[in-house]
């Protein structure tokens, strides 16, 4: 979906409304698939079975066993919903292929619409099942309440994300708005000004850079108003925004941030509850798009008809924002290409999280239990990492060698 908005830029071309409007009823559908994947099956597992418990049943597996096989069936329909929204306006469930500059190549018919508006009912009343699930599990156990707010899991950083207008919520058009940690408004941006505000670090011991605030300077790996390192994904964008757009999100909104204490939230755990806000929030736009009246219209694509050059599109990923800026030649052949994908932006947090967990958990003569370890994972585990993406490292190519260096910077050994 960045890409098609970065292509429109490219050929200097506005999509008809219909257009953006199915586009942004498959990113919702697409929305809800995916934090529905990471909770219950990555992130919620932790909290569920205990991040003291066996590997074994630390997964979804264990979960269903232990909450039930009814949230199970959920969980599959759900994502079945999602995949099903997907391929109707995408024209496959993954690698959706019906965006192009200037809309899309296929619209959708009534008797498609109201098959869409009943999922749209359903994923809502999914998302509320699962916010009880979290208000049960999680918040109602004092030692998880004490993790989630516990210094080990917590860094102030400056928080981005995409919001509209109104300063909302939004995962597929805006501008890009910027925190302090103090929750005060740093910038606010378009997406053709991207390389004004942000700028990317490179350290020689990894593929991954380290984007960070222009304004401020890259300070290292440290926390901090003087530092320029910001973070992206579900905590970052419900602090960078002054509501949900959408009346029920807008509830639960309200209530993560009385629960934590107020803006901004700086608890990495918490990311796990602000995911499930968004769940809500996307089920809920899905069906206010499928109701909108222009959503079956013919009028879904306006013909380009100037020489592409050079454009931009930003728009938020589930796991944060996300940039994608071509410049081409004039028959539209792209000569270069940048993206700073999310969990890019979150590269320089997630080394800090990860060092954090580490040093606060690992003591001289401490056993190393793998329960222990799972708690350094948890570190890590919010941010939903696409590594793959971060590093442009596609299956088939050889692995990337480790180096193991001590203090002194000696080559301890090296794997292949």
């Amino acid at each position: 979906m960045a890409a098609s908005k970065a292509a429109d830029a490219v050929y200097k071309v506005d999509p008809p409304r219909t257009a953006k409007l199915l586009r942004e009823l498959l990113y919702m559908a697409f929305y809800c698939t995916d934090h529905t994947t990471h909770f219950y099956a990555l992130g919620g597992p932790d909290f569920v079975m205990g991040p003291d418990a066996p590997v074994a049943e630390r997964n979804i597996l264990g979960v269903i066993h232990k909450v039930g096989l009814e949230i199970g069936g959920k969980v599959i329909q759900m994502r079945k919903y999602g995949h099903t929204v997907v391929e109707t306006l995408g024209g496959r469930k993954v690698h959706p292929c019906s965006s192009i500059p200037g809309g899309m190549t296929k619209g959708i018919t009534e008797e498609q619409r109201k098959e869409i508006e009943e999922m749209g009912r359903w994923a809502i009343g999914f998302a509320q099942f699962s916010l009880q699930i979290f208000n049960d599990i999680v918040l109602g156990n004092k030692q998880y309440v004490d993790l989630v707010l516990g210094d080990i899991y917590t860094h102030k950083t400056y928080s981005m994300g995409l919001v509209d207008d109104n300063n909302k919520v939004n995962f597929y058009d805006g501008k890009i708005r910027v925190v302090d940690p103090d929750g005060k408004e740093f910038l606010k941006y378009s997406p053709a000004e991207y390389l004004n505000h942000v700028s990317e670090h490179v350290e020689p011991w990894t593929y991954i850079k380290f984007p960070f605030l222009k304004k401020v300077g890259w300070k290292g790996f440290v926390d901090g108003k003087e530092s320029g390192v910001f973070r992206v994904a579900p905590l970052a964008r419900l602090n960078v925004a002054n509501g949900m757009a959408t009346p029920l999100a807008q509830e639960y909104y309200e209530k993560y941030f009385s629960t934590l204490g107020g803006k901004p939230v700086h608890h990495t755990l918490a990311t796990h509850w602000a995911r499930l806000v968004e769940l809500m929030y996307a089920a809920e736009r899905l069906l206010e798009l499928s109701r909108d009246p222009e959503i079956t219209s013919p009028n879904i694509r306006a013909i380009p008809t100037t020489t592409p050059d050079e454009g931009i599109g930003i728009l938020e990923a589930p796991r944060g924002t996300l940039t994608h800026h071509y410049i081409s030649d004039e028959k539209g052949v792209i000569k270069k290409a940048n993206l700073i994908v999310a969990t890019v932006n979150n590269s320089a947090a997630v080394n800090m999280s990860v060092d954090k967990a580490a040093r606060s958990l690992i003591k001289p003569g401490k056993e190393i239990t793998e329960g222990l370890l799972n708690r350094i994972e948890m570190a890590w585990r919010p941010y939903d990492l696409c590594l793959g993406c971060a590093t442009h490292s596609l299956p088939g190519h050889p692995a990337m060698p480790i180096y193991i260096f001590d203090s002194n910077k000696t080559l301890l050994c090296k794997f292949e």
